[in-house]
């Protein structure tokens, strides 16, 4: 396995995972780039399912009109620096803007990668004052970027923080690192949760079985044994996952593994990212078949974030109605209509 990060157009053509040199430095003007040893050591082609998550392509420099620098508008619901209020009871927080891998269809590239880095002491500062005074906040959300790229020592103030807060019932991490950088996982963050006197769930971040590899699994045993609450978040991506047979074994994979399946994102229209989305009908046709193969502990929500920050609906009659032409219209929880266009053709 090799020792370090891959993170620049000449990494990813040293390591012959794209022929296109050019391609990928155009791309890497626009878009991060990082590939994980442990990444790495997953991809067994360079048109694998694990490849066209991290690889650069020349598609991401291709931006259809329906795609938004900020899709689930984050800026919108921004109360201070880095911390989003959409949902009356939660909080994001996103308290590191970098990662250890940067997935090629994410809805907050534009946001994120060397540049952003973290939130500053006293932003931080600002984020837990505006929890304290908000006592309908329940629930503290931290992401990114990703969180567990920091160290304990980082992350202890805001840990400390929030122990505090006798309003606060719950905190949340979304991450990748269990699963792209399982080595970050070390016993002083394993410490850090232990001591944490109130329920840490983590949303981990996986989209293919392949990924949960022996390193992987070790690494989610020892957070189960911490008492973390382990959950998965995926998204439904062209050529990688658009299988019932690929999620019925990735979220088999994720029970054996003490991960309870949580969300199954459809795809955000994210710029650049429009050769990994699917229509909203195949999605839906390829829901219908996880029906039939995995129990209701085993299935994930499946959910769309409505463009412009409404917040997430599950993609279901209920919520989403084809009127004609690909175009569907949203109800959101406050009963609020919008439209979702057409999936262009790929």
């Amino acid at each position: 396995m090799i020792k370090t990060r891959l993170k620049t157009a000449d990494d990813i053509a040293e390591h012959g995972l794209s022929d296109d040199r050019e391609a990928l430095t155009r791309v890497a003007q626009h878009y991060a780039i990082g590939i994980t040893p442990q990444v790495l050591s997953t991809i067994t082609s360079t048109n694998d399912a694990i490849a066209r998550q991290y690889v650069p392509s020349e598609k991401e420099l291709i931006t259809t009109k329906e795609e938004l620098l900020d899709p689930i508008g984050d800026h919108e619901h921004e109360a201070v620096k880095g911390l989003i209020h959409r949902y009356p009871d939660r909080v994001l927080l996103k308290i590191a803007e970098v990662c250890a891998v940067y997935c090629r269809y994410c809805f907050r590239r534009e946001m994120v990668g060397p540049g952003h880095e973290k939130l500053s002491t006293d932003e931080i500062s600002a984020a837990m004052d505006y929890i304290r005074v908000h006592r309908d906040i329940h629930e503290v959300i931290l992401t990114g970027g990703d969180p567990l790229v920091l160290s304990a020592r980082h992350l202890q103030p805001v840990f400390d923080d929030l122990a505090q807060m006798d309003h606060i019932g719950s905190m949340r991490i979304h991450t990748r690192i269990p699963i792209a950088d399982p080595g970050r996982i070390g016993n002083d963050l394993i410490a850090l949760f232990k001591s944490f006197p109130k329920p840490i769930h983590i949303a981990v971040h996986v989209n293919h079985p392949a990924e949960i590899d022996n390193r992987a699994k070790k690494t989610l045993a020892r957070l189960h044994g911490a008492g973390v609450h382990l959950l998965s978040q995926s998204v439904l991506l062209n050529k990688v996952n658009d299988c019932p047979d690929v999620l019925d074994k990735l979220y088999r994979a994720l029970i054996a593994n003490h991960v309870q399946p949580y969300y199954l994102h459809h795809p955000d229209l994210a710029k650049g990212t429009s050769h990994f989305r699917l229509s909203i009908e195949r999605g839906q046709e390829i829901y219908k078949e996880l029906l039939g193969k995995l129990s209701g502990i085993a299935r994930p929500h499946y959910m769309l974030d409505i463009p412009g920050g409404y917040g997430k609906v599950p993609v279901s009659r209920d919520y989403i109605e084809p009127v004609g032409d690909g175009i569907y219209k949203i109800t959101d929880y406050r009963g609020q209509k919008h439209f979702y266009p057409p999936q262009e053709s790929l």
